[in-house]
C-alpha cells in the first residue's frame, strides 16, 4: 500500500524547484502593478505516445508519471489487454520542450495497433480531437460484472485525502487528481495532471502496474463520458467525481454495467447508475 502524504503548504522559505512538473515565473498581483515577484505555475508538455518506433499520440500533460501514463492510456484506449503486453518504456526529451515515451508493445498488439490506427491529437480538456470519424468515440464496451461494493459512509475518508495527492496542485491551484479508493475508505495512492484524463490515465496505469483490484476511482474533476468508457474498459466497476456528470457519460455508465456518483462531497453524493453496489 501506498502511504499518501499530505502536500507540504506553500511558504515564502520552500523551495520547489525539486518538485517535478512546477516552473517559476515573474508575476504581477493588483494593487501591487510595477512590483514583480516569483510565484510557482504548473508546467504543460506536449507529450508524445510512440508506439514500437510509431507516433500514435500527442497529449498536453504534466511531466510526470509518464510510465504510469503509458500503460493506463494503452489499457484504457484498448491497445493492450495487460501491462504484460508492453515489452518496455522509455522516456526521451523531445523538441520543443517536449517528452516521447517510448512504448515497446508485443508484436501481437503492435500489428492490431496498425490495422486500427488512427491520427489524434489530444489536448487538455478534450479527449476526441484528431478522430475522423463519429463511430470511432464509442468503441464497444464490454458489460461490467456486479463484484465490487462501497459504504458510501467511507466515502467522507477518501475526499478528504483527495487532495494529498496534488503536490502540484498545493502550489500552483492548477491540476486535477485521480485516486484509487479501498475497501474501507482509505486512498491507496493516484495521480495528479494538468489534465483530467491524463491524471486518470496515470491512475488506471498505477492500478494495473500495483494490482489494486477493491475498490474505486475517485476524480477531482467532473465526470465526461470518456471518464467513464476508459474507467469500464480497464475494469472499474465505480466512479466518484467530484462535480458532475454528463448525460452521455451517465448513459455509457448505465449501459455498461458502471456505478456512477457524481458531486461527491463531505456528507453529499449523487447517485446516477447501478446503486446496488453502494450501501450507507
Amino acid at each position: 500500500m501506498n502511504e499518501i502524504m499530505p502536500a507540504e503548504p506553500l511558504t515564502a522559505d520552500n523551495d520547489y524547484s525539486t518538485v517535478c512538473g512546477t516552473a517559476c515565473v515573474n508575476v504581477q498581483h493588483k494593487n501591487n502593478l510595477g512590483n514583480p515577484k516569483p510565484d510557482w505555475v504548473a508546467e504543460e508538455v506536449p507529450v508524445a505516445l510512440v508506439y514500437n518506433g510509431i507516433s500514435h499520440v500527442v497529449m498536453m500533460a504534466s511531466p510526470k508519471d509518464l510510465n504510469d501514463f503509458a500503460i493506463g492510456f494503452s489499457l484504457s484506449e484498448g491497445i493492450i489487454a495487460s501491462p504484460q503486453e508492453i515489452r518496455g518504456i522509455d522516456s526521451q526529451d523531445s523538441c520543443h520542450g517536449g517528452i516521447e515515451v517510448h512504448i515497446e508493445l508485443s508484436s501481437r498488439r503492435f500489428t492490431e495497433l496498425k490495422a486500427r490506427r488512427r491520427s489524434m491529437a489530444g489536448r487538455t480538456g478534450c479527449g476526441i480531437c484528431g478522430t475522423e470519424q463519429i463511430s470511432e468515440i464509442f468503441r464497444p464496451i464490454s458489460p461490467l460484472p456486479f463484484t465490487q461494493t462501497f459504504s458510501l459512509d467511507c466515502l467522507d475518508q477518501a475526499l478528504s485525502q483527495l487532495s494529498h495527492l496534488q503536490a502540484i496542485g498545493a502550489i500552483t491551484g492548477c491540476t486535477h487528481a485521480a485516486g484509487w479508493i479501498g475497501p474501507t475508505g482509505n486512498l491507496l495512492g493516484g495521480c495528479e495532471d494538468v489534465g483530467r484524463h491524463v491524471a486518470l490515465d496515470k491512475l488506471l496505469g498505477m492500478r494495473a502496474r500495483t494490482g489494486w483490484q477493491q475498490g474505486a476511482v475517485l476524480v477531482s474533476s467532473r465526470a465526461s463520458y470518456e471518464m467513464v468508457q476508459k474507467s469500464a474498459n480497464c475494469g472499474v466497476e465505480i466512479v466518484f467525481a467530484v462535480s458532475a456528470a454528463t448525460s452521455l457519460a451517465i448513459d455509457v455508465a448505465e449501459k455498461c454495467n458502471l456505478t456512477l456518483v457524481g458531486f461527491c462531497k463531505q456528507g453529499r453524493a449523487t447517485i446516477y447508475t447501478h446503486p446496488q453496489r453502494l450501501a450507507g
